[in-house]
């Protein structure tokens, strides 16, 4: 009888993955998920999306700085430097404004969202531990969790408090579950990943100086865990049946491809033969995966 071999620790095969992001779209409309990840349709600029974008970067770069030049006045300075560089990246943001009065007028708006910032904390008083941090996870069955954190404290007792700036309005109570979503989906990739639960959830919303806070568990988490697995199980479906529905809601008029719905007369492109990327696997990909993940087992 041949002795047990020790277990190999080999990476998991990656059969899908999602982002808060993505995962969003597809409880929203699965045809918004279709559009997106799977035909990768360009989406339009827009001044609030680009205005969040540079907004963000300037509170990353904010903490640069030393503790005591962190203010107003220095984070509305970073505004100029940040959508230059915005600009170089993405030169179709130009578009957006038809002169410079419009240009400065969106400039005024950020730095009106700057300052709520630092009308909800005190960032001279804060180190955080990590800035716009990439978290991922593969779970047992292949799905890849990835997302990126807009900050992490960390307590000198280890606890760990993770924040996500929102330039809108905070949500009214109806809708906090579906706002928590996203941060319940970072606290159980750092949890996966560090073994620690975090301490504190936080959703700051600098439209109007509003500040969500939960304090998950491993119950929470567990649930979240369920929940995307059983989200991904049901992209899975409509992909092998190349069948996702459209969601008609208040949403669709800030939606970029009506033009191609069902729900406004539209007709969507054909269906790929070849999903881009392990995003979305095709039935036979998954299976192939399946069985590689077994051989390595046996």
């Amino acid at each position: 009888m041949n002795a047990p071999t020790a277990p190999v620790d080999l990476p998991l095969p990656v059969v899908g993955s999602l982002s808060p992001s993505r995962a969003g779209d597809f409880m929203t409309c699965p045809l918004l998920f279709r559009f997106r990840t799977i035909d990768r349709l360009p989406q339009a600029p827009s001044s609030a999306a680009t205005r969040g974008t540079v907004v963000h970067a300037v509170l990353e770069r904010l903490y640069d700085l030393p503790a005591a030049s962190r203010t107003l006045d220095a984070a509305c300075a970073l505004l100029g430097p940040e959508w230059e560089r915005l600009r170089a990246a993405e030169p179709e943001v130009d578009g957006l404004f038809a002169d410079d009065a419009e240009l400065t007028a969106w400039l005024r708006s950020a730095r009106e969202l700057l300052a709520g910032y630092f009308a909800l904390e005190d960032p001279t008083r804060l180190e955080p531990a990590e800035r716009e941090r990439l978290v991922e996870v593969v779970l047992p069955g292949g799905l890849r969790l990835r997302g990126i954190v807009d900050r992490v404290d960390r307590a000198p007792t280890g606890d760990l408090r993770v924040v996500d700036y929102k330039t809108g309005r905070a949500p009214g109570e109806a809708f906090e579950g579906k706002a928590l979503f996203q941060m319940k989906f970072y606290a159980l990739v750092l949890w996966r990943t560090t073994g620690t639960v975090p301490r504190l959830l936080q959703l700051m919303y600098l439209g109007d100086r509003e500040v969500l806070r939960y304090s998950p568990d491993e119950a929470d988490l567990l649930a979240t865990e369920r929940k995307l697995l059983a989200l991904w199980d049901a992209v899975e479906r409509a992909t092998q049946l190349r069948e996702f529905r459209p969601r008609p809601s208040k949403l669709c008029g800030w939606c970029d491809h009506q033009s191609l719905c069902p729900s406004f007369g539209g007709t969507p492109p054909p269906f790929p033969e070849v999903v881009p990327g392990p995003e979305v696997p095709l039935p036979h990909q998954r299976a192939a995966v399946l069985a590689a993940q077994e051989r390595a087992v046996d």
